[in-house]
């Protein structure tokens, strides 16, 4: 496999905030106290880190007895009994997509395992845990999945599985309805040994997150993945201590929330999670709904009040008895966004989290939910990021003299590019003679009015200008002539689009994973394990 390097300021869309984070710019080290570069804080994060044995016993236990139901290799139970005596977590997680999500949940994976694996050569012993979060309530985000079809443009395959309107998506059972759209995906794929996984991890009475589970036990049975289904209620009661902080510090983590808000948009950047002074940093099931709670002031922080939902007839409590529904049925309650990451890092023993551009946004938010609850600020590594270019599109690339960044500026962009590569010779050789006597000839000129009358410089400078506007505009309307001639440059156009970056957006975001592991095997996921360098941070180009 061929590798090269692609800035992430070359991709279009690209948060400022993650750049800057990348490029570890002072304006954003007082949001992100560790560096984007693993090694050059793992000894001292290491010896940091603070886990009650109690826990790590309880904690261990749970995961063996989940991953055990997925049917988990012998490496990853090893890996469990290794946490269970002592070892650090490098963790990352990810929404419970239909057939395992897009292709940067595999990335996720195997950047766990690669940091995993460094930190244990470097003489911290560490295990990499996937974090399934089963407690969101979107099943609109995780119900489908694209795949290439015959003619190259994607398919997206949807399962009609739901439970009521807002519940977590562990609540969303696999019925009859999704066979065919396995066989769907089958057919696409063609009988491999990811189709089998697919059959037997996708089948009625399992869950999307216990069929994701299942999944990627498979697919990652050799690095020995620990999964952690978060919707366990015995994992809720671990973190009802968490929960209720959240609520007994509700006050105090509205203030820091308000000022680092303020202080990211001071700095230039856009915070992720637009939070008010009513807000709580909990959901809870009413009725089966994930529910947000609100807080509504009354005279001191003792005798604040506490909204579940908002509609009409939205429940109200006071803190007190909150507080006791938490400690009576935290398995009915669970973190959002900005407070998960420290809800997750008390139920494991964290080195180090491995996110994506968005996640590294919002923990430049919940470091202040860190910091308010006393908690220490775990680091977040980038993520290995890539576009797989295979074989047939390569051809394309070199055929028309092009890159893949050329393909992320839209399709009609880039037809038009690849028709301007596809012009007669006569006509490109003609084109490029006149651009260079129009630039030579005004040239001379320039020189011969500056000793005449230097004042009629800027009047040429205008006309060259205009002539060169002319000249690019006869240019792409020729290219447009050769586009509308072309059929076949009109189909390598849209095929290269959809290939590299579908519906305007990366490879890794469009593509189920299970696509490319399908094509080229299980070999590739040890192939692209072997090119994750943690001390790189740009975005790959591999070829594949």
């Amino acid at each position: 496999m061929k590798a090269q390097c692609l800035p992430f300021s070359r991709i279009p869309h690209t948060n400022r905030l993650f750049t800057d984070f990348l490029s570890y710019s002072p304006d954003v080290r007082h949001f992100y106290p560790h560096s984007p570069h693993f090694n050059e804080w793992l000894k001292e994060q290491a010896s940091a880190l603070q886990y009650d044995p109690s826990r790590r016993e309880l904690v261990s236990t749970i995961l063996e007895k989940q991953n055990k139901s997925w049917d988990a290799g012998a490496p990853t139970l090893a890996n469990i009994n290794r946490l269970r005596k002592g070892a650090a977590a490098v963790v990352t997680g990810q929404q419970v997509g239909l057939f395992g999500g897009p292709m940067f949940s595999i990335y996720k994976a195997l950047t766990a395992v690669k940091l995993a694996e460094d930190a244990t050569a470097a003489g911290t012993d560490a295990v990499p845990i996937f974090w399934l979060a089963t407690s969101d309530h979107d099943l609109a985000e995780v119900n489908h999945v694209s795949l290439p079809g015959p003619d190259g443009h994607l398919v997206t395959l949807t399962t009609s599985s739901h439970s009521i309107a807002g519940a977590p998506v562990s609540e969303v059972r696999l019925g009859e309805e999704i066979r065919p759209v396995v066989e769907e995906a089958a057919s696409l794929l063609g009988e491999t040994e990811i189709v089998q996984f697919l059959r037997e991890s996708y089948r009625p009475g399992e869950s999307l997150g216990t069929a994701f589970a299942r999944l990627f036990a498979s697919l990652f049975r050799s690095w020995g993945v620990i999964l952690l289904d978060a919707s366990d209620p015995q994992l809720h009661r671990v973190a009802e201590p968490i929960y209720r902080a959240a609520i007994e510090r509700a006050e105090d983590l509205e203030i820091a929330l308000l000022n680092r808000g303020q202080a990211i948009e001071k700095a230039g950047y856009d915070q992720q999670v637009k939070v008010t002074e009513s807000s709580v940093l909990l959901f809870a099931l009413r009725d089966g709904v994930r529910t947000a709670i609100h807080r509504q002031k009354n005279g001191s922080e003792q005798s604040a009040e506490f909204t579940i939902g908002s509609e009409l007839g939205a429940q109200q409590l006071s803190r007190a008895e909150l507080l006791e529904r938490i400690a009576s049925v935290p398995e009915k309650f669970s973190p959002n966004v900005l407070l998960r990451p420290v809800v997750q890092d008390y139920i494991l023993p964290t080195l180090a989290y491995a996110g994506g551009a968005a996640e590294a946004a919002y923990f430049a938010q919940a470091g202040a939910v860190y910091e308010t609850l006393r908690r220490r600020v775990t680091p977040i590594v980038p993520r290995f990021s890539a576009t797989l270019v295979e074989p047939k599109v390569q051809r394309w690339l070199r055929q028309y003299c092009i890159t893949v960044p050329d393909s992320f500026h839209g399709t009609d962009t880039l037809r038009r590019t690849l028709a301007s590569h596809t012009l007669p010779e006569g006509v490109q050789q003609a084109f490029d003679r006149t651009q260079h006597s129009v630039q030579e000839s005004f040239a001379q000129l320039r020189g011969a009015l500056e000793k005449l009358d230097p004042t009629l410089v800027g009047a040429s400078e205008t006309a060259a200008s205009k002539m060169n506007y002319q000249l690019e505009r006869l240019r792409q309307l020729t290219t447009a002539a050769e586009l509308r001639r072309s059929e076949v440059v009109s189909r390598h156009a849209d095929g290269l689009g959809q290939a590299l970056y579908p519906n305007g957006e990366l490879q890794e975001r469009g593509f189920a994973g299970i696509y490319f592991v399908a094509r080229h095997g299980m070999e590739l996921l040890r192939t692209i394990h072997d090119v994750i360098q943690p001390e790189c941070l740009d975005h790959q180009i591999l070829e594949l």
